[in-house]
């Protein structure tokens, strides 16, 4: 399974809301929060095209040069009891393996006490 969408340069993430029954997502890799939301995969893919159509748009307006999605193939070797416990929480959280090692990673990287050496 596949949770992003790829529209020229830019990459968009696929979530789904139980919640509301809808999918939705973000513009992968920029800095600016842009978002889309449909209740179909064709739906979903329409609003990202039209959600990277929109940010190019204002960027140009704003005389702002837009940033392009970063992708870079990740490939990780771990213990396989640390593999298997990640998988059986991501799974608790109702969220991919991958989902869940990006916001472990990210966490990681945003503690402060990651940028001081001891």
């Amino acid at each position: 399974m596949n949770n992003t969408l790829k529209y020229g340069e830019y990459l968009g993430s696929v979530e789904y809301s139980s919640e509301d029954n809808c999918l939705y997502g973000k513009i992968l890799g920029i800095n600016d929060l842009v978002t889309f939301e449909g209740y179909s995969i064709a739906e979903l893919n329409k609003a990202f095209q039209e959600a990277v159509d929109d940010y190019l748009n204002i960027c140009k307006r704003n005389s702002r040069e837009p940033e392009k999605s970063y992708q870079s193939p990740f490939s990780l070797c771990i213990n396989p009891t640390l593999y298997r416990q990640a998988d059986l929480d991501a799974a608790a959280h109702g969220v991919t393996l991958n989902r869940f090692l990006e916001q472990a990673i990210e966490e990681y990287v945003h503690r402060k006490s990651f940028y001081t050496h001891s």
